[in-house]
């Protein structure tokens, strides 16, 4: 399947759907770092001039024109001793209102990460299963690391520096001479301009940036995951030069997005060149009465108020390039989410459900989206309770669709009852948790043995110690306090497939899943589990999908499947009797000794 990464590097920036417009408030109210405004305000604004230099003397060392202007000794207010007094309380004060400022500051910010990081990761847990299909773990990866760091570190501090900046030129011209807010206002509009500009081109490229970076993560994960199979392979060169090619795809990204802040920066200087050029040109033009003094104070502080309007533009632009990690995030907590998660308004069914395990089909259809052709047609079939049913067909059949039904992990016409009681009304939390699974692939988190076998924490020490006994796991760890590496390397397949089948025996489900659970075990391993299965779900609905046809030859009844659609369905024994049969033709596939042989467990069965 073509992802969005899979695309040339022209085409990925077409494809990420921006927020309508180039500044959206709906952004910022969702970050919740708006709200560090409305409760630094107060304490801010005492501290701004204090970060700028606002509190400089109103007459520099030297300025002979600003002494002589001072031609009179003001009175003394007050005396030595009050005005340390003074001097102490606003000490004091301003200690207190900046500690106030950082609690503020640090509640206000960490409530609003919390807030997008919980709100998002809600959203994926409950995200439908072509959600992941279509998004690789990569670009999953990437919003909760890269842009959820982004919120957490760059973008409070940005915001925090441009309320200073700002307070801080306000508090300047108006201690020095109000007079400069006249050119202020001249040359604010002409940033604001060059600023716009900039973020027509600013953020779709940052949004390319981040686009190009999943296939990164992606790629190293996957590599992680294989890379017993890539050394055995000898396939290091061949994986080397593919992140070169995604790394070079990021990189070339990366360097637009430098290249196009270096050039904003480029004209705000220039800008800023020609203010100060326009102050000085100013004084040659009128030069009546004018000492060279002022001249001076006029230069100076014209380069102070440039570079602080630069710099706030600057920050200002910075923010807004930072907010595409807002939206990246908000995207993700707008997927699609599958219906019926713990809804109220869907059936709760009674503790002992399914007490049978009855299972009936009628004109079940289903597809992965809309777009996408159905992969189920109009099955309609029933199973007995306690049956063991074979589910086979060739690749593409249908077989583990057929499963994904089961478990509502995708959107389905007409219904699946279990016990009598359609699926469709039944609580997803419900569902699943009374159906167990043993995977093809074994899944194992990194834990505790007793958390991967009873995650909820619902069941005994003995019960657990006996499940691993039946499995024969007894002996190979020392505690269920024994630690389980990610993926559960530290076992081997069929260890970690007899975890999976001790899980399945705890939960004592009246229905369980085979999705090819003995495809990727040794034939040792494989005997055990179908011993296994065949003793302790022996009052269990088990449907069973093979590959392998002797898995499931002593089946009480074979499901066939092609195309989506049920083509046989009936006793193994029966089905072999029809010679032009489906059935018939795929065990006589497996060559003349084998069919033979498989002909007999049926016969028997």
């Amino acid at each position: 399947m073509n992802t969005l990464e899979d695309q040339p590097m022209n085409v990925l920036a077409w494809n990420t759907t921006p927020f309508p417009g180039s500044e959206n408030t709906k952004l910022y109210n969702s970050s919740g770092i708006n709200v560090y405004n409305t409760l630094t305000n107060v304490s801010s604004v005492p501290l701004a001039g204090d970060n700028q230099d606002a509190m400089s003397p109103l007459c520099p060392p030297g300025d002979l024109a600003c002494t002589s202007r001072r031609n009179y000794i003001p009175p003394v207010l007050f005396s030595t001793e009050v005005s340390l007094y003074i001097y102490s309380g606003c000490i004091v004060a301003c200690v207190l209102l900046t500690l106030l400022r950082s609690i503020f500051f640090f509640k206000v910010c960490m409530n609003a990460s919390i807030g997008l990081h919980d709100t998002m990761f809600r959203s994926i847990l409950q995200g439908t299963m072509r959600f992941f299909d279509t998004n690789p773990s990569g670009r999953v990866l990437n919003r909760f690391s890269k842009d959820m760091g982004a919120i957490d570190e760059l973008l409070p501090i940005l915001m925090l520096e441009i309320f200073l900046v700002m307070s801080g030129i306000l508090t300047m011209v108006s201690i020095v001479n109000y007079m400069l807010i006249i050119p202020m206002l001249c040359v604010a509009p002409i940033y604001y301009k060059i600023r716009s500009i900039y973020l027509c081109t600013a953020q779709d490229i940052k949004r390319l940036e981040g686009v190009t970076r999943s296939p990164v993560f992606s790629h190293v994960s996957a590599s992680f995951s294989g890379l017993t199979t890539i050394r055995a392979s000898g396939a290091q060169e061949m994986l080397r030069k593919e992140f070169d090619s995604h790394q070079d795809l990021h990189t070339s990204a990366w360097y637009l997005t430098i290249a196009t802040t270096i050039a904003f920066g480029f004209w705000l200087d220039c800008v800023s060149n020609v203010f100060v050029g326009c102050v000085t040109l100013s004084f040659l033009v009128f030069e009546d009465g004018i000492l060279g003094a002022d001249v001076g104070l006029a230069i100076s502080q014209s380069l102070i108020l440039s570079g602080m309007l630069q710099y706030g533009i600057r920050q200002t632009a910075e923010v807004v390039n930072q907010m595409t990690a807002v939206e990246r995030v908000l995207e993700y907590t707008k997927i699609d989410k599958e219906q019926g998660i713990n809804s109220e308004s869907e059936k709760k069914v009674p503790v002992t459900w399914p007490s049978k395990g009855a299972i009936q089909f009628e004109h079940t259809s289903m597809s992965y989206s809309i777009s996408d052709p159905p992969v189920l047609r109009d099955l309609n079939f029933v199973i007995e309770p306690a049956q063991k049913v074979g589910i086979v067909g060739r690749t593409g059949a249908g077989k583990s669709s057929l499963i994904s039904a089961l478990f509502r992990l995708a959107k389905l016409e007409g219904s699946i009852k279990i016990d009598q009681v359609d699926t469709q009304t039944v609580r997803l939390h419900d569902l699943r948790s009374r159906i167990s699974i043993i995977p093809q692939e074994p899944v194992l988190f990194s834990a505790s043995l007793r958390d991967n076998l009873d995650p909820f924490n619902n069941y005994q020490d003995d019960t657990l110690w006996n499940a691993l006994e039946e499995v024969e796991l007894k002996e190979s760890v020392e505690s269920l306090s024994h630690k389980v590496n990610a993926g559960g390397t530290n076992f081997s397949a069929g260890q970690r497939q007899l975890v999976c089948l001790a899980r399945a025996i705890i939960r004592n489900s009246k229905v369980l899943v085979l999705d090819e659970a003995t495809a990727n075990v040794d034939p040792q391993t494989d005997t055990l589990i179908q011993g296994t299965i065949r003793r302790k779900f022996a009052d269990c609905t088990v449907l069973t999908i093979a590959h392998r046809l002797n898995t499931i030859m002593d089946s009480d009844r074979v499901l066939v499947m092609d195309a989506g659609t049920m083509v046989e369905f009936g006793h193994p024994y029966e089905l072999l009797q029809n010679q032009g049969g489906y059935f018939y033709s795929m065990v006589q596939e497996t060559g003349k000794s084998t069919a033979e042989q498989l002909y007999q467990i049926a016969q028997q069965v």
